[in-house]
Parts: C-alpha cells; structure tokens; sequence
C-alpha cells in the first residue's frame, strides 16, 4: 500500500493529491456521484478493474479523508452502503473541471503518450 501523507502540504493542490491519489479514488467519486448511494457490490460493478481489495482500501482511505459516508445497517447479512459526504461532493464538483480540461485534450494527451511508448 502507498504511504499516505499526513501534511505539511506546500499548497492545496498538494493536499488534493494527496486525497485523491492513485488510479481508482477519482473513479470511485465519479461512480457515487453519478449513482448516489451505493453498496459494496455494486460499487464494484460500476469501476471496472478494481479489485477487492484496492476496493476496500481505497474506499477506508476515502473514509477516513472525510470525502465518503460508510453506513453499516445491523442487519443479517449485515448492509453497508456508501454515499459522497458534503466534502466529498464539493471535490467531485471540482474534479469534474479536471475532468473536461482532459476530455478537450485526449487526443493530444494519448497521441503524447504513444509517441514516449515508440
């Protein structure tokens, strides 16, 4: 697992990163924005490629952050179902300006990255 930072941080970026980093975090926001509420199993289904395990701690990560709700209903089988806190609303919404800076630049971004793998 990636050693997370605890600050100081040099600016707020910094902190971002730090609370969004790795390949799964952001798709894990965008999917409960999107969806809104959901639970363990379907959150998995709506980011392909994620492992269980990267799941598990990626959203622990994300919990601890402030940036996820964890709701467990004493139930049998007992429910757990994940929502966006009020924070983590705000940084999806934020996310969503990064979001359209890459879909105006896709193509110079791969085009980029195709010509470093050649």
């Amino acid at each position: 697992m990636a050693h997370k930072r605890t600050g100081p941080y040099v600016c707020g970026l910094d902190a971002a990163m730090d609370v969004i980093g790795g390949k799964w975090k952001a798709l894990i926001l965008w999917s409960l924005h999107n969806s809104g509420t959901l639970r363990f199993g379907q959150l998995r289904r709506e980011v392909p490629g994620v492992s269980e395990k990267m799941l598990i701690q990626q959203l622990r990560e994300l919990e601890s952050d402030g940036i996820v709700h964890r709701e467990v209903y004493r139930e049998v089988p007992p429910r757990v179902e994940y929502s966006l806190t009020e924070m983590g609303q705000a940084l999806n919404t934020a996310l969503g300006s990064l979001g359209s800076w890459a879909d105006r630049h896709m193509e110079q971004i791969l085009a980029a990255k195709q010509r470093d793998a050649g």
